[in-house]
């Protein structure tokens, strides 16, 4: 059994005690947060929990095994840091730190004291993501030509981190996994929309290896709430909505052709487009924070490699975000990684 103590139960701390509390092989049996409020409705829900407003006695409990670190983003890295140092599985949410060396610090520590640092970059288990990594990889699409993705909503607004930081980090990992590494450039634009110090919205554009370009809106103010990504190949194009009920995946049978009739001027070559069917492939029904809770339990109990959303891969992340802020504080310049 995994005891696990959790840590923020602000937005999404409470959903980590519910899941768990749900998932065999481990027991939430303590949190932690500032507001005392917040942990008497903890206890209301979870009568069993125990509550307190230091994080630091979950850290000194030897019968404690994990924490998960749910905290404002920059508290991130000196809860998780102590979380290590006191023997602790961590899993933190993103990002994990706010500079490349942090997370680096972060993930070397890990693998000093031989323990789990794992990232909740949630999307990595969405089924409709996994789906979508294993369709690439077949070679069904063909080769990739570019993606974008669209992350938008009015609200929730942070004081902590800006739109970029607070939403960028979903969709940067989701491109590093679906094309297997980092960008090797990146450039953004962002806009200070509602007037206070922090960007509501960002834009950035991510250069991969394969001449493949990636580009990804995120907003606070935007009147639709969109989760989605377009992926367009060389064979076949494809549309993942999280929100959409008919499926969140649609494979397009679309692609173009450069024909090969006569042409007066040399060189010259005709584009035409084909155009087939959509289909909606059936896509398991999971609840990607459960899955990845349970990912978490299995890398404890060594079933499962924590690489995927390792200290390593959560830098790679956080290498993108500075670029792409820096990018932002400097006209939109592009800047190599």
């Amino acid at each position: 059994m995994v005891n696990i103590g959790i840590i923020g139960c602000g937005h999404w701390g409470p959903n980590h005690i519910r899941v768990f509390t749900q998932l065999k092989g481990c027991e939430a049996v303590i949190c932690s947060d500032l507001d005392a409020e917040r942990l008497a409705k903890m206890k209301a829900v979870y009568p069993d929990i125990e509550t307190t407003q230091d994080y630091k006695p979950v850290f000194e409990n030897d019968d404690i095994h994990a924490v998960c670190v749910s905290t404002p983003t920059n508290t991130h890295y000196q809860i998780t840091k102590e979380a290590l140092q006191a023997g602790k599985h961590v899993l933190c949410e993103k990002p994990l730190a706010l500079t490349y060396e942090e997370s680096n610090e972060l993930y070397q520590l890990a693998q000093e004291v031989d323990k789990i640092l794992m990232v909740g970059h949630v999307f990595l288990f969405n089924a409709g993501i996994l789906w979508l990594k294993e369709f690439i990889d077949s070679g069904e699409l063909g080769d990739v030509q570019y993606a974008y993705a669209t992350r938008t909503n009015l609200g929730p607004f942070r004081y902590d981190v800006n739109a970029l930081w607070d939403l960028a980090p979903h969709d940067i990992s989701i491109f590093n996994f679906l094309f297997n590494a980092p960008p090797f450039s990146a450039s953004g634009r962002g806009h200070k929309c509602l007037g206070n110090t922090l960007e509501d919205l960002a834009f950035a554009a991510l250069n991969y290896d394969n001449n493949v370009v990636a580009h990804l809106h995120v907003s606070w103010l935007d009147p639709k709430k969109v989760r989605q990504i377009t992926v367009v190949g060389d064979k076949k194009m494809v549309v993942w909505d999280d929100l959409d009920g008919e499926g969140p995946i649609k494979v397009y049978d679309k692609y173009v052709e450069k024909t090969s009739r006569f042409y007066e001027t040399y060189g010259e070559f005709q584009l035409l487009s084909k155009e087939g069917s959509i289909t909606i492939p059936k896509i398991p029904s999971q609840e990607p924070l459960k899955a990845q809770g349970q990912f978490f339990l299995d890398c404890i109990n060594a079933k499962e490699s924590v690489e995927k959303v390792d200290g390593h891969k959560a830098g790679d992340v956080i290498k993108t975000l500075i670029a792409v802020q820096k990018s932002m504080d400097s006209d939109g310049k592009t800047l190599t990684l």
